[in-house]
């Protein structure tokens, strides 16, 4: 496994390609602190724009000129000269060297089709194209990645231009030539066969650039590095034009501990969770969940039957350590969960409890009660710590509502909505009005003010996410509500849900349980 033969490059174009997906945007303070996350990561090569295409790259490649990068090699990217010139005399050739990147990434025409239909020129002058650029960019002595543009599309339609194409890179020059699915339609089984017939073609190394159009990007890419491919294209959590490019936080594990070929350093595999989420973050984008290895849900267990193998041998159902890549095992409780799903999921939260514990069998049946009404539990941490630390210790309220009271006005022709709250800690009590941009936003400022008196810890805490869900739309505005409210201290995250006919009484349970949940993190004394 640690033959140098066997490296994987590993060539990011998040900043690139990613920020062609719907929703994805970057400032140059985002991309440079991307490009340093990476960099630490321990990524071959970092894509960092377009030289010239944009104020934004022009900015980002003046700026990484003062960067000094540890692992990674920065790559500008572009295309091969415009036809009928030359190389010297084309702009964006000129801005490709003008970035000054030790790697300049530049991609042609494969396919026959395209040569015609979309350069509309002939195959002689798209050779040309393809060995004069690379050419002019080696006598400035940089790195030369080639891409071949629909590589795989164009072997399909005439086989003997699309690896004449290659072939004209190699002569020039490039260092590494890729393989593109830039549709993304094709196969693991054509990928392997026309990247065993390039790498035969050959002797440069062969690189896999795939798109994740029909759901194969990431098998693709590993099927291109089977049949002999050693440089691997791709983004973080897979962001890119359309469905998405190849997703990198999927083929690092995988390439680690499936296929035991290295990559990124060893020691990097464990904050590939924490690169992810960054990445997300730095987007302004939402985690999905359901990523493999990185994705909150990748190491989630509900049913009883599986939480109670887990509990017996991790490895029944679970593939690998959470922990290798940086995540963490969760247990959900619901009304598909067993005992074990509470033994495990008390212990998550801090609670060591025997199986056989005389309450265990009360709170299933209170949690199987609860989630018929319409709660769910998955998504609330917070509400079920709270249940759980009343039940198993006998914890009383750290604060009441004893009365609420939300309404709106009309003033000089806007909507005023205002809510009072009174408060009992103890003996004492506390009575607020607060004004917001609706009932819950009102409704949070005045309970959160009734308490900061009592709780001063409460001033940290605030909402990040709030989400309703009707759940019997049949019964019309008589319909059961469900609101999940997503919380944050600035150093952890919980969730917690209120359910009831009115929208208001829901979210008041839900912001309840909150602010009782943030008190418990900061073990403040029951009033």
């Amino acid at each position: 496994m640690d033959s140098s033969h066997d490296l994987i490059e590993i060539y990011d174009t998040t900043l690139r390609d990613g920020t062609q997906g719907l929703g994805v945007s970057f400032s140059v303070s985002d991309k440079l602190r991307i490009a340093e996350r990476l960099d630490a990561f321990g990524v071959h090569y970092i894509e960092g724009g377009w030289p010239g295409s944009n104020p934004r790259d022009i900015e980002f490649f003046a700026e990484a000129k003062h960067r000094r990068f540890r692992t990674a090699k920065l790559a500008a990217f572009g295309s091969t000269r415009r036809k009928g010139t030359t190389a010297e005399s084309d702009e964006q050739v000129r801005l490709l060297i003008a970035a000054a990147t030790p790697v300049v990434t530049i991609f042609g025409k494969t396919s026959m089709l395209h040569v015609r239909e979309v350069l509309q020129t002939t195959a002689e002058e798209n050779l040309a194209m393809i060995a004069d650029t690379i050419g002019l960019l080696k006598r400035h002595g940089v790195f030369v990645v080639y891409d071949a543009e629909h590589a795989f599309d164009g072997y399909k339609d005439d086989a003997e231009f699309a690896l004449a194409t290659l072939a004209a890179a190699e002569r020039a020059g490039a260092d590494i030539v890729t393989l593109c699915d830039t549709n993304g339609g094709s196969l693991p089984g054509e990928i392997a066969e026309i990247t065993r017939a390039a790498r035969a073609a050959l002797a440069v190394r062969i690189g896999i650039h795939t798109h994740d159009d029909i759901g194969l990007g990431v098998a693709n890419a590993l099927a291109g590095i089977e049949a002999g491919a050693t440089h691997v294209q791709g983004t973080i959590n897979g962001i890119g034009e359309r469905t998405g490019n190849c997703n990198l936080t999927s083929v690092i594990p995988n390439l680690h501990f499936k296929m035991k070929r290295p990559s990124v350093p060893a020691a990097s595999l464990r904050l590939l969770t924490e690169l992810s989420q960054f990445v997300d973050e730095t987007a302004n984008l939402r985690p999905n969940p359901r990523l493999p290895w990185v994705g909150a849900s990748a190491f989630s267990h509900k049913g009883g039957t599986h939480v109670n193998a887990v509990q017996k041998v991790l490895s029944s159902y679970e593939h690998i350590d959470p922990a290798s890549v940086g995540n963490t095992r969760h247990v959900l409780v619901s009304d598909l969960a067993g005992r074990s799903n509470i033994v495990l999921k008390a212990k998550e939260l801090g609670f060591d409890l025997s199986a056989d514990s005389a309450r265990l069998k009360a709170v299933l049946a209170r949690i199987k009660e609860l989630e018929h009404r319409g709660y769910e539990f998955e998504a609330a941490d917070g509400s079920l710590m709270v249940l759980l630390r009343r039940v198993f210790l006998d914890e009383r309220k750290r604060f009441d509502v004893d009365a609420y009271h939300v309404s709106m006005r009309a003033e000089g022709g806007a909507s005023i909505v205002e809510a009072t709250v009174k408060v009992r800690v103890g003996s004492e009590q506390a009575h607020t009005v607060a004004e917001g941009d609706g009932p819950v936003n009102a409704l949070d400022a005045a309970l959160r003010a009734a308490l900061v008196k009592f709780y001063p810890q409460l001033a940290a805490v605030r909402l990040t996410d709030y989400k309703v869900r009707i759940i019997d739309s049949t019964s019309g505005t008589a319909a059961t509500t469900r609101v999940l409210i997503e919380s944050t201290d600035g150093v952890s995250d919980w969730g917690t849900i209120g359910v009831n006919e009115n929208i208001v009484e829901a979210s008041l349970q839900a912001l309840v349980d909150s602010l009782e949940c943030a008190l418990i993190k900061v073990g403040a004394p029951v009033g």
